[in-house]
C-alpha cells in the first residue's frame, strides 16, 4: 500500500494510474478507522481497479475549536488497519496546506436547503466545510466512484448535491450502515463508552426497527410520542431529536405521502457521547 503525504506526490501517482486507464474508487475519512470505514473499501474494491483512502481531520467543519483539538488522531494505527485489510492500494494523508494552500476557510455552498435541516440547525457552516474539503479531495484524487456511509445520511445528501451542482465527474455511492452485533451503528465515538453502555445503546437500533413497524399503521405524531417515552425510561440517555423526513429534501414531515421515500433520524446522547443513527422506512 502506498502512503502519500503531499499533494505533488499524489498528483504524480494519479497521473500514472490514469495513463494506465485504471478506474479509481475513493473514500475520504478523518481517521479513527473502524470496520464501518472498511465496509466502504469493500464496496470500492468490487467496482474499481484501484482503491484510495484519505485521512485528514478537516478544520473547517468544526464549529468548536476544542472539538477539533480533541478529535482522535492515530495515523500509525490507521495505516496499519488499512494495510491489514488488503482492500486499499494507496492512502493520502495531506497536510492542511495541501488542502488549503492560503488559508483554512470554507467556500459557501447552496445545497438547496439540505444544509439547514437536522445537524445543520445546530452547526452553522459545518456543511460548507464538508463540501469544501470533499470537493478539493475529488479534484486532487480524481476518482471515478466515491463511497460514503449512510450513517451520516445528511452528509451523503449534501455531497451528492455538491457533485450535481458543480458537475463533477464522480459517481457517489451510499453504503449501508455497518452495525455491531447488537445493532449499534459503528462510530469512532462508540469507543468513548464503557462496554455496558455500548450494549445498552442497542436500544437506539431497536427503536428504529419499531418505528419501521409502526410506520405502516401509526401516525407520525404518535410515533414521536412513543419514541420519546422509550428514552424517558433510559437512564443516562437523552433523546436530542427524533424525526421522520423526506429522503430527497430532508425536510421533516408529519404526514405520509405514498409517492415519497421517508427515513427516520435519531440522535441520542449517552453519558455525554452523541450517537446518531437513521433507517429507511419501508
Amino acid at each position: 500500500m502506498e502512503v502519500i503525504k503531499n499533494r505533488k506526490v499524489l498528483q504524480d501517482f494519479i497521473e500514472r494510474q490514469k495513463e494506465m486507464g485504471k478506474r479509481i474508487g475513493f473514500a475520504p475519512t478523518m481517521g479513527a478507522l473502524h470496520k464501518g470505514h472498511l465496509s466502504l473499501y469493500e464496496e470500492a474494491k468490487k467496482e474499481n481497479d484501484l482503491v484510495i483512502s484519505s485521512i485528514f481531520v478537516n478544520p473547517t467543519q468544526f464549529n468548536n475549536p476544542e472539538d477539533l483539538e480533541k478529535y482522535p488522531r492515530d495515523i500509525n494505527r490507521d495505516i496499519l488497519i488499512l494495510e491489514n485489510s488488503g482492500l486499499v492500494d494507496a492512502v493520502y494523508i495531506p497536510e492542511v496546506a495541501d488542502i488549503y494552500p492560503e488559508k483554512a476557510e470554507s467556500q459557501h455552498y447552496d445545497f438547496d436547503g439540505l444544509e439547514n435541516e437536522m445537524e445543520g440547525k445546530s452547526r452553522p457552516g459545518h456543511f460548507d466545510g464538508v463540501g469544501t474539503v470533499v470537493e478539493e479531495l475529488f479534484r486532487q484524487v480524481q476518482p471515478d466512484n466515491a463511497y460514503f456511509g449512510e450513517k451520516d445520511f445528511q452528509q451523503l445528501a449534501i455531497i451528492r448535491k455538491m457533485v450535481d451542482k458543480k458537475h463533477l465527474p464522480v459517481r457517489i455511492k451510499g453504503v449501508s450502515i455497518y452495525r455491531a452485533e447488537n445493532g449499534l451503528a459503528l462510530s469512532s465515538r462508540n469507543q468513548r463508552l464503557h462496554e455496558d453502555r455500548r450494549d445498552a445503546s442497542k436500544i437506539i437500533y431497536e427503536t428504529l426497527k419499531k418505528v419501521n413497524d409502526w410506520f405502516k399503521t401509526v401516525s407520525i405524531p404518535e410515533i414521536k410520542e412513543r419514541v420519546a417515552d422509550i428514552f424517558d425510561d433510559q437512564k443516562g440517555m437523552q433523546l436530542e431529536y427524533f424525526l421522520i423526513a423526506d429522503e430527497n429534501t430532508l425536510q421533516e414531515t408529519d404526514f405520509f405521502y405514498k409517492d415519497r421515500n421517508f427515513r427516520a433520524f435519531i440522535v441520542v446522547v449517552v453519558d455525554g457521547v452523541r450517537l446518531i443513527d437513521n433507517m429507511h422506512l419501508d
